[in-house]
């Protein structure tokens, strides 16, 4: 049964930090972190931004009492000691972000808070949850309770590309006891579909239409927007709704997309940019023969999120349906290059994407290359962590929820006794001005933040009373 002291003294708690747990969110939101390798430098393995984002949780951490140390700026580790120091719960979060395209209403690094919702890049992946499981750690602190195990808090700055920052923990420090990410959706997550990534390469393209085109920002975000140059007569052009039109120089045209963008992991709902240029292009007989057969490829790809366009279409019971976007394009070598991301289950593996999705390039005339791949991941539902989390997750907020798995990629999947473990509740609705992550005008509502880091204290108590 529910605690109601406890309760009452936790939600007093929350309120009387709240204003500076929204501070500490938005000094790390202003900071600008995505991966930049042209500048990495020892300690700086990732680029300027995502170290100068490690010194700064690591600063809170310190400034919340924590003992918390840089590892050569691959990884950050923050703890309170517990009796039985090589036993550890641990959360992870990260503190490097995903670009920002150009579809943002306000500067993305500098967080406005509006509504009851935080709104910047990173306020819900994964700065804003960072804060929060912090915080969690710290109420525990406050309170003077001595835990069986060591609290820690690994700080991550390279989730978002290639995870070489877990990488770094696994070579250097033992696995976690039990270890949560606050990186995903509530109520609790126990498996993780496959993450598959790949890229169609056209042949030679002599003499085309399209004089320049880098449209999305990453592999495994559905791009808002999207543009390329071709060589046309503006004037000749028909309007669209989404696109765009304007001069980009003598006999130039821009076109310009505006869709909706996401994870690559919740493609419902999205429209990508990218395809929409591509409707446009082929509508419009705008390239020529060669880029036509390539433009008919990424069409065939784009617009079947399931994936039967390109034979890859498959489900299973525990993870659902296979799911496929393409997230970038661009021309490179006088070629144009389409990328892949797909989540799937364990019916499918490496072998069968690169069977199927090999012959569908070859239908277009096109060549095909997997990128990378990381095979499905879950733990058992019915085990006392699962369940420990389900039950503190129902309690505070009054539901019933059951445990599920999930299309998206997280840093439990890294770890051999792990779980996703909220903040985010799909089912809530936001205002249409609040972006998702990944996307344009990312935001996350304050009660949203309030109710999960009550749910990560009460969690922390649960996972202690665990017997390892």
């Amino acid at each position: 049964m529910p605690d109601t002291e406890l309760n009452e003294r936790i939600d007093a708690w929350i309120d009387e930090n709240w204003e500076t747990i929204v501070s500490e969110i938005e000094t790390l939101v202003n900071i600008p972190s995505q991966e930049d390798l042209e500048h990495a430098a020892p300690g700086a393995p990732f680029g300027p931004g995502p170290r100068a984002a490690l010194d700064a949780g690591l600063d809170l951490c310190r400034r919340l009492g924590m003992q918390a140390e840089n590892h050569e700026g691959y990884v950050g580790t923050a703890d309170y000691p517990g009796a039985d120091d090589t036993k550890k719960i641990c959360q992870i979060a990260h503190l490097d972000t995903v670009p920002c395209g150009p579809g943002w209403t306000q500067d993305p690094h500098q967080m406005t808070r509006r509504d009851g919702y935080l709104i910047g890049r990173g306020t819900l992946d994964d700065k804003g949850p960072f804060v929060v499981g912090l915080y969690a750690m710290r109420y525990w602190h406050e309170q003077g309770v001595s835990f069986p195990y060591t609290m820690r808090m690994i700080l991550g700055s390279n989730e978002e590309t290639s995870l070489k920052d877990v990488e770094y923990y696994l070579e250097h420090f033992d696995q976690p006891t039990f270890l949560f990410t606050p990186d995903a959706e509530f109520p609790v997550c126990y498996g993780e579909k496959g993450i598959y990534q790949g890229v169609f390469t056209s042949g030679p393209i002599v003499n085309g239409k399209i004089a320049h085109w880098r449209a999305g920002e990453a592999f495994n975000a559905i791009p808002t927007d999207a543009s390329v140059t071709i060589r046309a007569d503006r004037a000749a052009l028909p309007a669209k709704d989404g696109i765009t039109l304007s001069d980009a120089a003598d006999g130039l045209v821009l076109i310009a997309a505006k869709g909706r963008g996401g994870h690559a992991s919740q493609p419902a709902g999205t429209v990508n940019a990218i395809g929409m240029l591509v409707d446009y292009l082929l509508e419009n007989e705008l390239v020529t023969a060669a880029e036509r057969r390539f433009l008919e490829l990424q069409k065939t790809l784009i617009d079947d999120y399931t994936g039967a366009g390109v034979g890859i279409a498959t489900s299973d019971d525990l993870f659902g349906e296979l799911t496929v976007i393409g997230g970038m394009a661009w021309i490179e070598d006088g070629r144009i290059h389409q990328s892949v991301d797909s989540r799937y289950p364990t019916t499918f593996s490496r072998a069968q994407f690169e069977e199927a999705l090999g012959a569908a390039a070859a239908r277009f005339d096109a060549a095909y290359a997997t990128d990378n791949d990381t095979e499905p991941f879950y733990i058992d539902p019915s085990g006392e962590e699962i369940q420990r989390l389900i039950r503190v997750y129902n309690e505070v907020t009054g539901e019933d929820r059951k445990p599920f798995t999930i299309g998206g990629g997280t840093y439990a999947r890294e770890f051999k006794n792990a779980a996703a473990f909220g903040p985010e509740m799909p089912w809530r609705e936001d205002p249409a001005w609040v972006g998702p992550m990944h996307g344009d005008d990312e935001g996350v509502s304050e009660d949203l933040l309030k109710s999960a880091l009550k749910i990560y204290i009460l969690a922390i108590k649960e996972l202690m009373e665990i017997t390892y």
